[in-house]
């Protein structure tokens, strides 16, 4: 039986990652997943196919609506989707390449197969073609990940109900496709489906659009997705989802009143669960909370000595930087060194266009907890780069404390967002004011200047506003 320093279960990017730093500190260590390929969800799956579908389709939006008015004539744009898809696919392969490099540089053995812990310190992995292997681990990280969450009347098939994973492989464009979901997943297909010609029509529960994002900055999302052709209910429930002869019919309760929608296909982005099952953790006596994740301290140890868990897989946002550096602690506190993650300062972006990002409180979040704080925004609009590159939707919305300027909060809402986003994150990972960012220097012209105006507008000292 081989023996490891480390052995970690799912090589999305909270278990490869892991298995990177673990090498990096001498650790031996081992890889356990399940699929061919490494990566997860993220990587195969997700975030970055999905992304590859929205750069490409966000160019396509371009060529047809707002070439011309840059002086570029581009008549008879059309999409060949094969060449999108293939495009995606190979984004994909060569990621997956990148870290199967980076496992063999780093010195981490790759076992492929489902793995199950069978004792504390062992691990089955059992091969596709059944063969079983066991090893042996000093410590177990279990980065599994997550899963698509299905609806008990809308149980995916694969070609008429779908989850995310399908609605990235799309041969055709449906004509109609309908969201059920209107947080990041929901949006950001949908997005991609709706610039490729689908009516896309969003169902939400809730009153609202992108939950957990600043209220004014989703709503003005809202009114911009709309703008492009996007249909939303909100406050609607979703009752049941018939399928017959290659359609389908969504029943939905709003407002009291039952609603029937027709479509071609049903996007079903309604959250993810845990991966936590048939892991065998439960049978070796890790706990679990009431949503199915792992219980874990603020050093990532479950209840059994030598089990750890990161990820998706325990409390906290479903999301892959917030894994990375979960898998990065959890390894060094493995190797004797201080690990250690701030989860006021991670970030959540829905990459729509524009894309909405935002950190810490929200105003909402901080008039909730009684904080006496101050908001300072600006319009990208009074933007000179924004003006020049014609991309003048949305703003920036600082949520400071109105006694210490500390900053509590920043939401970005513009196409560039996502980038955006890193100097706010860094200022609160110091700790800083939204004065330390207003006395910056920030190059001109750039977006940038929208961050630091924003900034100054905390003390109402914008430049180029009227300071409100």
């Amino acid at each position: 039986m081989e023996k490891f320093d480390v052995v970690i279960i799912g090589s999305g990017p909270g278990g490869y990652i892991a298995a990177i730093r673990s090498g990096q500190l001498g650790l031996k260590t081992a890889l356990v997943e399940k699929d061919k390929e490494l990566g997860g969800t993220c990587l195969n799956v997700g975030c970055i196919p999905s992304k590859a579908l929205l750069t490409s389709s966000d160019h396509f939006t371009f060529v047809k609506k707002e070439a011309a008015k840059h002086g570029i004539v581009t008549d008879g744009a059309r999409v060949d989707l094969a060449k999108m898809q293939e495009r995606k696919d190979k984004v994909v392969k060569t990621f997956n390449s990148g870290v199967r490099s980076l496992m063999k540089t780093n010195k981490v053995t790759v076992f492929t197969g489902f793995g199950t812990i069978t004792a504390p310190g062992k691990v089955s992995v059992k091969s596709a073609n059944g063969d079983t292997q066991e090893i042996e681990a000093k410590n177990i990280v279990i980065a599994t990940g997550s899963a698509a969450t299905e609806l008990p009347f809308a149980k995916f098939d694969g070609k008429m109900i779908v989850s995310s994973t399908e609605a990235l492989e799309f041969k055709e464009t449906p004509k109609k496709l309908l969201v059920i979901g209107a947080g990041a997943i929901g949006l950001e297909l949908g997005s991609v489906w709706n610039r490729l010609g689908s009516e896309v029509t969003a169902l939400e529960f809730l009153p609202r659009i992108a939950i957990g994002f600043d209220l004014e900055l989703s709503n003005l999302l809202q009114r911009l997705l709309t703008a492009q052709g996007i249909t939303f209910h909100l406050e609607t429930k979703v009752s049941a989802v018939k399928v017959d002869n290659g359609h389908a019919t969504v029943t939905a309760v709003k407002n009291g009143e039952e609603l029937k929608f027709e479509a071609d296909k049903v996007l079903v982005s309604v959250g993810r669960r845990p991966f936590s099952d048939a892991l065998g953790a439960e049978k070796v006596g890790v706990a679990f909370d009431e949503k199915r994740r792992i219980k874990v301290d603020k050093h990532f140890r479950t209840n059994v000595d030598g089990i750890y868990a990161i990820g998706d897989v325990i409390a906290g946002p479903m999301l892959a930087h917030k894994a990375e550096d979960e898998g990065i602690a959890c390894v060094e506190i493995i190797a004797g060194k201080a690990g250690h993650v701030n989860y006021e300062a991670i970030a959540g972006i829905i990459y729509t266009n524009p894309e909405l990002a935002g950190v810490g409180l929200t105003e909402e979040q901080a008039k909730e907890q009684g904080i006496d704080y101050r908001v300072g925004r600006f319009p990208f609009r009074a933007n000179s780069r924004a003006l020049c590159s014609d991309d003048v939707e949305g703003m920036v919305k600082f949520v400071a404390d109105a006694k210490t300027d500390r900053i509590l909060g920043a939401h970005i809402l513009h196409h560039t967002a996502s980038e955006l986003i890193a100097e706010a994150v860094s200022v609160i990972e110091f700790g800083g004011s939204s004065e330390d960012i207003g006395r910056t220097t920030h190059s001109h012209p750039t977006l940038s200047e929208a961050v630091k105006e924003a900034a100054l507008n905390v003390e109402k000292r914008a430049l180029h506003i009227m300071n409100r």
